[in-house]
């Protein structure tokens, strides 16, 4: 596929938002295909993989928080690397390209991947994945379940299992944990992950979705909004052995009168305060803790994920789906901060 052109959708500085993904006169750059290209949105080439990735033909994408506040600039200077700049890593599609030293995949074979991020590549119709992120997809699970999965759903995993020690096996010991914003991306999968592994869970949403999140297992689930919601507290009288925390405005002094004796808050969205409040907490031996979280990805964790969703025992809620030719729709929606799940893009 060498020298042939697709379907992208970038943006070339920091800002703009949903708007500033619309580019510039395509027509103008790729004169000779203009008449395949979809309105205000560009042509560029397909990527060739590396020796040890893989070329994806997508079929879905999902956006995470993290894509437009890269955009935004937080992470300036060290991201994006360069603009253009095409966002999203979280993927479905199928293998049309192997490196030559990929082993365990093969042109044909239906994938879930987590895309380089300070690369992105996922709002467009090709992308070049690493095999050591890339996973088999098998036919039970649809690409945008599959897309759904990578950031959110080994963010939620990484949180109990490392972080509360969570067991699948039944081995585990019984815990209480809150989940905040448990109906967005991460919290409705940390909600369906921690009653897998036996826990109490006590969650808080919007009052729209409160039935939701008690479908997907939930013991407790607040209102947000209320008295009782704002101040965390359990409607049954429990302290929280862990909350995993994917909300954000929410200060230590509202979680720590909610807290066992050991208990922790995983932070998925940590600012610099909660950096400090950490070591500090360390360097006065607090039993009670707030711990950042960085994600470290692994494949065998996504195929674990994936293999879960095959069996029914895990589900993407979605709460939209948007064409390719749509996307800046979608990174509204995700913007707003009220998505109910994951936001997918097709191609």
């Amino acid at each position: 596929m060498f020298g042939k052109l697709m379907h992208a959708v970038q943006y070339d500085s920091y800002g703009g938002g949903a708007a500033a993904l619309k580019p510039t006169d395509a027509y103008r750059l790729y004169p000779l295909f203009s008449e395949n290209s979809f309105q205000d949105h560009v042509d560029v080439p397909i990527p060739s993989p590396k020796k040890d990735e893989v070329l994806l033909k997508l079929e879905a994408s999902s956006i995470n928080p993290v894509d437009w506040k890269i955009q935004k600039g937080i992470l300036r200077p060290f991201l994006p690397r360069k603009f253009p700049f095409i966002p999203v890593s979280d993927v479905a599609g199928e293998v049309v390209g192997v490196g030559s030293e990929v082993k365990n995949l093969k042109e044909g074979d239906k994938v879930v991947a987590m895309l380089n991020v300070p690369s992105g590549g996922g709002f467009a119709e090709y992308a070049t994945a690493s095999e050591s992120l890339t996973v088999k997809r098998p036919s039970e699970v649809s690409p945008p379940d599959g897309a759904g999965l990578p950031i959110a759903g080994l963010t939620a995993l990484q949180m109990l299992t490392r972080a509360v020690g969570i067991k699948f096996d039944g081995s585990g010991k019984r815990a209480n944990v809150l989940v905040t914003a448990a109906s967005g991306g991460v919290g409705h999968y940390a909600v369906q992950l921690a009653k897998l592994g036996d826990l109490h869970v006590t969650a808080t949403c919007g009052a729209r979705n409160i039935e939701l999140v008690k479908g997907l297992g939930a013991d407790e689930v607040v209102d947000y909004k209320t008295t009782e919601g704002a101040s965390l507290k359990s409607p049954s009288g429990l302290k929280y052995d862990a909350v995993i925390h994917c909300a954000t405005g929410i200060g230590w002094s509202v979680f720590e009168p909610n807290l066992s004796e050991n208990g922790i808050v995983i932070d998925i969205t940590p600012t610099a305060g909660t950096f400090l409040n950490f070591v500090l907490k360390k360097l006065m031996w607090s039993k009670k803790q707030l711990v950042p979280l960085v994600l470290s990805p692994k494949a065998e964790n996504l195929d674990f994920l994936v293999q879960l969703v095959k069996d029914g025992k895990l589900k993407t809620v979605v709460d939209s789906k948007y064409p390719l030719s749509k996307a800046e729709d979608a990174w509204a929606k995700i913007m707003d901060g009220h998505a109910t799940g994951k936001v997918i893009v097709e191609m």
